[in-house]
């Protein structure tokens, strides 16, 4: 049976680099990294809300078309809000296939700080366009205030597999997530 899964969590929290090892093992198990397909919408960084609502519209269709193939959907994303992953589970539903809700934990200043060294020397196009969402945010604790409604939001998430991270062990936490 296919999985869809959401690993979600706060920025630098390690979602992609996961998400990226999760699929290599599964043949055919689609990536869909929202961030990446919000990077394709043409100016995007103007329009940041509505291009991450079109982003996801996107995402629930080609989702949709691979799970409906009995293929593996896996979907590192940040959200603080229940509307998508209610979406996301829905889906899963409409499939027939498993969900899995993960929940990338750790503590607020680690969080805080792991976001502000990967923003130092950024790997990806997705870690230029984070750091620059939050500089546009204007807040000095954008990222600790994103984690405080992370953590808010899963007070309404009780079946959420809560996972904890330790920064540079990104084999313990995909060998705890697989388990």
């Amino acid at each position: 049976m296919a999985t869809l899964v959401l690993l979600n969590g706060p920025p630098a929290s390690g979602k992609s680099t996961l998400a990226v090892r999760l699929v290599e093992t599964r043949p055919l198990a689609l990536n869909l990294d929202i961030d990446v397909i919000r990077g394709l919408l043409g100016a995007w960084i103007d329009l940041p809300v509505d291009a991450g609502l079109a982003a996801r519209a996107l995402a629930i269709s080609m989702a949709r078309t691979h799970l409906g193939a009995g293929l593996d959907v896996v979907v590192p994303q940040f959200l603080a809000r229940v509307g998508f992953i209610e979406e996301l589970d829905q889906l899963a539903v409409d499939c027939g296939v498993r969900f899995a809700e993960v929940a990338l934990m750790l503590d607020r200043r680690t969080a805080v700080e792991a976001f502000n060294e990967r923003s130092k020397t950024p790997q990806t196009q997705s870690h230029v366009d984070a750091r620059a969402l939050v500089e546009r945010a204007g807040s000095e604790d954008a990222i600790g205030a994103m984690y405080d409604a992370f953590t808010q939001m899963l007070e309404r998430r009780p079946n959420a597999h809560r996972e904890a991270v330790e920064v540079g062990d990104i084999d313990g936490t995909l060998a705890r997530i697989e388990r």
